[in-house]
């Protein structure tokens, strides 16, 4: 059994804590991706989009408008930009559209 910690604590270092003790960092962070898409490209881009998934360092999305994705293709540089500064950390290097 865990001895108790006695001291004073945030909640937030609580769930820091726990969080890593138990290393559910990667499927937070697949959650927080996948969050940040639907959130940044907005409901135009998001009537298309079927998935997102982040596999290691590459977040795959899953289109369904073949136009949507060539014009998206163009952009993949300030995409990753923006999804790693709404994450607040490096977290996405490729993207891959499908």
């Amino acid at each position: 059994m865990k001895k108790r910690h006695t001291e004073h604590r945030s909640i937030s270092e609580v769930l820091k804590d726990f969080v890593s003790e138990n290393r559910l960092e990667d499927g937070l962070d697949k959650i927080d991706a996948r969050d940040a898409w639907l959130q940044l490209m907005g409901n135009g881009v998001n009537n298309y989009t079927t998935n997102v998934i982040l596999k290691n360092d590459t977040l795959h999305v899953s289109l369904s408008s073949a136009v949507l994705r060539e014009e998206l293709s163009y952009g993949k540089e300030k995409i990753i930009r923006m999804l790693n500064e709404s994450l607040g950390k490096e977290l996405i290097k490729s993207l891959v559209l499908r």
